[in-house]
């Protein structure tokens, strides 16, 4: 017998000879006391995450969460991260912390940050910038109120979330930066004047400090859906149906032709990446603006 073999597993081993391979794996982990328990890959992390009280955002925290994260979720709807904090800590007994917080305000992203690092004693490990917005109109119409909502809430709300959470990141030599942009952020398209230069000035945020930060043991990467499955598609199909007298089934069928899959990706696709690269398996990924949308974007 070498030093690494297991006589209870050896044994066991003989017993379930001629049995399914699945039932040989339950009942061995049975025998064994459970020493095939899952791997969290977050364990002992704080993750901090912007726009957490629903969609992309709630996907993530509870993907987070799930791997062994802390999670403070911050919004402008302090209702919507109270109930993601309150089911977090229910099914998966992490500590939580909701956060209302406007990441078009500077004040208001300083405060949002002191609190957590007063509730966790520290800054966060892992920082996902997801709060941001989307309007629609022809260039011709985009006045400059518009223009700025989107500067201020997808690129300069990255940057202040960044700015803040960096130092200490700096300082204990380890961090991720997982910024949301869009494939928009790499095409653009018509009538997003305003959302895809904002997003194209997250991907140029995201690779410059990923070569800033790079031999500090900080990743900084982007993450760029497609169309998801989540309410901010929902009111695009109810806008399409407005302005062009399309039926929803239409507007919806259009958006999935879109993709080489015809469908639309999930929240849980796009939380998925990001616990990997969130995690010391993603370590050796830094810099990079990696698409979820089916193969709608090729580059």
């Amino acid at each position: 017998m070498s030093g690494f073999e297991n006589p209870d597993a050896t044994e066991s081993s003989r017993q379930l000879t001629g049995w399914p391979d699945s039932t040989k794996l339950l009942c061995l982990t049975r025998r064994l006391g459970g020493n095939f328990a899952h791997r969290m890959k977050l364990e002992n992390r704080l993750a901090l995450i912007t726009g957490g009280g629903r969609g992309i955002g709630r996907a993530i925290a509870i993907a987070f969460a799930r791997e062994g994260a802390s999670v403070a979720l911050a919004a402008r709807t302090r209702a919507q991260v109270d109930r993601v904090a309150d089911e977090i800590a229910s099914e998966f007994g992490v500590e939580t912390l909701a956060l209302e917080c406007n990441v078009a305000d500077a004040e208001s992203v300083s405060r949002a940050f002191a609190h957590s690092s007063e509730q966790f004693g520290g800054g966060p490990d892992i920082l996902v910038n997801n709060a941001g917005i989307a309007e629609t109109a022809p260039f011709a119409k985009t006045d400059e109120a518009m223009w700025q909502r989107h500067l201020e809430t997808n690129l300069t709300g990255t940057f202040r979330c960044t700015r803040a959470a960096l130092p200490e990141m700096l300082a204990r030599g380890w961090g991720r930066i997982i910024n949301i942009a869009s494939i928009a952020g790499k095409t653009g398209a018509p009538y997003i004047a305003a959302y895809a230069a904002s997003k194209h000035g997250v991907l140029g945020l995201t690779r410059t400090l990923a070569l800033e930060a790079g031999a500090s043991g900080i990743t900084v990467n982007a993450i760029c859906p497609g169309y998801v499955d989540t309410e901010m598609t929902s009111r695009g199909i109810e806008k399409i149906v407005t302005k062009t007298g399309k039926s929803a089934d239409d507007a919806l069928s259009a958006l999935k032709q879109m993709s080489p899959q015809n469908r639309l990706v999930t929240a849980e696709e796009v939380a998925a990446l990001a616990v990997l690269l969130a995690s010391e398996d993603g370590r050796g990924i830094n810099g990079q603006a990696i698409n979820v949308d089916g193969g709608t974007v090729l580059f």
